[in-house]
This record gives C-alpha cells, structure tokens and sequence, in this order.
C-alpha cells in the first residue's frame, strides 16, 4: 500500500515507517516539495485533518487520484501547567523550535513552580483521507514528566516522559519498548483497521 504521510518531521516519518514496515511510506515533500501548513485548529483531530486536507487537495491537484494520506497530529499535555503545551507541542518555544528547545522551556515552567514529577499525558490523532473521505483516530499514552531530561532515544519529550508502569523515561526504555504501548501505535492500530475497511 502507498501512503503519502502529511508531515515533514523525521522523527514522526521514522516511527510511521518503523510501524508500518509492509507499506511504502512517502513524505510529501519528496512529490510536492515544501508546502507550509498553518496549524491553527484547536484541537489535535482539527491541525490533523488540516495537513491531510492540504496534502491532499495538492496531490489531486498534480492528478493524483487513487491516493491515501495519512497525517498526525500529537503532543504532550501537563494539567498542572495549564495543559500546557497541549496543541503547541512541537512549537513550544517558539516557531522554529528544536525539540531540545522545547523540553528546555517545560523544565523551565516546572521548576518554576517546584514541580519535580507530575502527571502528563500524550494524544495521537491521526487522520486519514482516501477518495476525498475523512477517518480520525485517537490513541493516548498516560504517565508523568519530569523536569530533567534521561536517555538519548526516541524524540520530542520522550526523555522526560516516564509511562505508567515503568521506572525509565521514553529515552531511557528505547523505541522497541515504546512502540508496544505509545500514543501513535495506539491510534495507527486503530488507522490500519480504518484501512481495512475502506480499502
């Protein structure tokens, strides 16, 4: 199956790749170049569907017709800080933020506060679209943070993230622990089921 994937975030294109290793992963930059994509819906379905919309009214435009695109949109929530950063994950500290960048700001707006550990969860939503059809998915991965960072694997805020029922932050456990309970394998489960049906 061909995928064209709405995201131009390495660390996610990897995970979807590593997650869906029968199918034939491609970003969308590497048939329509850059496009930038406003993410300015305030909920995780809403800037998921936007970035699958967008790619695919692009890719129909270029007369691709028989296509699905797959987007995601996802990001940690820490309720005692307002659930913040919430839908501003990946944009944190700023638009160009790097993920590095990122975590620096939620350490800071702990520590602000005297919070070493508290609890946070992580959203997935991932949207799909085939023959101008709209699927949504949701898949969540509940635990704590932490306000320093521990580990060197997986992406975004893994290293301050400790799931329930482990000991170890998501950079400590590695990807092959986390992609058997995570956010996005929750939801893709649920989107390879969606496919099942539609395809």
């Amino acid at each position: 199956m061909k995928i064209v994937l709405a995201s131009g975030n390495k660390g996610k294109i990897k995970e979807f790749e590593k997650l869906m290793p029968d199918d034939d992963i491609v970003a969308f930059k590497e048939i329509l170049g850059d496009i930038e994509i406003i993410e300015d819906q305030d909920t995780f379905k809403g800037n998921a569907i936007k970035k699958a919309q967008t790619i695919y009214d692009e890719l129909d435009k270029k007369g691709f017709k028989d296509v699905i695109v797959i987007s995601d949109d996802s990001g940690i929530t820490v309720p005692i800080l307002n659930n913040e950063p919430g839908i501003y994950s990946a944009r944190y500290a700023g638009k160009n933020a790097k993920d590095k960048d990122n975590n620096l700001k939620l350490i800071d707006n702990l520590n602000k506060k005297n919070i070493e550990r508290t609890k946070a969860f992580y959203t997935a939503c991932i949207a799909i679209i085939y023959q101008a059809e709209v699927y949504t998915v949701h898949g969540w991965m509940h635990g704590e943070v932490i306000n320093k960072e521990l580990g060197e694997s997986g992406f975004g805020y893994d290293p301050m993230f400790i799931a329930n029922g482990f000991e170890k932050t998501l950079g400590e456990l590695g990807y092959e622990a986390k992609k058997e309970f995570s956010h996005r394998t929750k939801a893709l489960n649920l989107a390879q089921k969606v496919l099942e049906l539609i395809l």
